[in-house]
């Protein structure tokens, strides 16, 4: 999943594809390096960002949302507005990936939960935050973390199935960097089989955060390429689905070369097989 922040203060591309113009290059960009699929934001969620109006967030995604839903790829729309919801499933968006995991509501009273409960198709991620983003890093979970997000993401999903909503359309995501500390980020990454067990794909979202600038010493989100691609492998070998990623060449080419050796391993445990 490649990102697309048209946004002025995203904490590792803010403002640089902050225009309708410049956001759908970089989509179609993102997919020449072989992104599958493409989440567009017009919110930044970093730690202390401010909240964004409806307004502004409407007239930031939905000119890219209407040109992006002809590039023939997934759409995803990060937002946690049910009114941006509503309106870029109109326009064709596919997936509906939302931060506060469809606990909020417009200014009518509409349920996020109620808007998607009522596309016929759409895919949503619902993602585990602590707090919100103002003070999540202020004030970040306290003690091992994988239970009480295993516990939330559970009631979220169940929360979708009550409303009718099929179980293939649901992805979990454990939201690294949103009100947890670096060793509990690692926690969660060593325990994705605790999340996986409650039956849903799931999405992480490792990409350039400041747990990877802690590990290798980088302050600079752009210089965290290395580790962001080693985080995304490592996902993935412990059984992610999705990848949500800045820099995709870098981290396509690391997948082809696991998902080689994967291939050479069946062949060669096929081959010792056929011997025996």
């Amino acid at each position: 999943m490649g990102i697309v922040n048209v946004t002025p203060d995203s904490f590792s591309d803010g403002g640089a594809h902050a225009d309708a113009a410049a956001a759908l290059r970089h989509a179609e960009a993102l997919l020449a390096q072989g992104a599958d699929m493409l989440d567009i934001g017009g919110e930044s969620t970093r730690p202390g960002a401010p909240p964004v109006p409806l307004e502004v967030e409407l007239q930031r995604v939905l000119p890219v949302v209407r040109a992006a839903v002809r590039l023939g790829v997934p759409i995803s729309v990060d937002t946690y507005k049910p009114e941006v919801m509503a309106a870029c499933l109109d326009l064709g968006a596919d997936i509906i990936n939302d931060v506060w995991a469809l606990r909020r509501c417009s200014a009518d009273g509409r349920s996020a939960e109620a808007v998607v409960a009522a596309h016929p198709s759409c895919g949503v991620c619902l993602m585990h935050m602590h707090r919100q983003p103002q003070d999540m890093q202020v004030q970040p979970m306290q003690g091992p973390a994988t239970l009480a997000v295993v516990a939330f993401l559970a009631e979220r999903a169940q929360a979708l199935r009550a409303r009718g909503v099929a179980r293939e359309r649901i992805v979990l995501d454990y939201g690294i960097g949103f009100g947890k500390t670096v060793e509990q980020n690692l926690e969660l990454l060593v325990r994705q089989d605790a999340i996986l067990a409650l039956g849903y794909p799931l999405l992480a979202g490792w990409s350039r955060k400041s747990t990877l600038g802690r590990l290798t010493g980088q302050d600079e989100a752009a210089r965290r390429v290395g580790a962001s691609v080693a985080a995304a492998l490592l996902a993935v070998q412990r059984g992610a689905r999705i990848v949500r990623v800045h820099d995709v060449e870098p981290t396509v080419q690391a997948l082809r070369v696991w998902q080689a050796v994967q291939t050479a391993q069946r062949n060669q445990a096929g081959r010792e097989a056929t011997r025996a």
